[in-house]
C-alpha cells in the first residue's frame, strides 16, 4: 500500500469523526510511520485486517473532504495569505507604480478570499 500523505492532513481535519480504532490506525500509519505489519503486531491483528481498517478510514476521510472541502479551503486560505504578505512586502519596497500594482493585486486576492464563503 503506497502512502499518500494527504490522508495525514485529512486526519487533522476529520479524525474526530472516525472511530477510535480507525483514527489510531491511520495515525500510526501516517504520523508515526509504522508499517502495516508493525501495527498488526502491536494490536494483535493480521496485516490484512489493519490494511482493511486503514482503507475504510481513507475512504471515509475522502468522503468527508468531498462534501466539506475543509482541507482544500485551508490550503487556499494559506496560499492567499502568503500571496498577500508577499504583495505587502513588494508594495513596501517598490516604486509608486509598483505600489499601485501591488495594491491592485492585494484587492483582487482579498476579493477572492471574500468569495470563498
Amino acid at each position: 500500500m503506497a502512502k499518500n500523505y494527504d490522508y495525514a492532513v485529512l486526519l487533522d481535519f476529520y479524525g474526530d469523526l472516525l472511530t477510535e480504532k480507525r483514527r489510531d490506525f491511520v495515525n500510526y500509519y501516517y504520523n508515526d510511520d509504522l508499517s502495516l505489519a508493525e501495527i498488526a503486531e502491536n494490536e494483535g491483528l493480521t496485516r490484512q485486517g489493519v490494511r482493511d481498517t486503514i482503507r475504510r478510514a481513507q475512504e471515509q476521510l475522502a468522503a468527508y473532504e468531498a462534501r466539506l472541502h475543509m482541507a482544500q479551503t485551508f490550503r487556499t486560505l494559506s496560499q492567499k495569505a502568503a500571496l498577500l504578505l508577499s504583495l505587502a512586502d513588494e508594495a513596501e519596497r517598490g516604486s509608486e507604480a509598483q505600489r499601485a500594482k501591488a495594491l491592485e493585486r492585494i484587492r483582487a486576492a482579498a476579493l477572492e478570499l471574500q468569495n470563498l464563503g
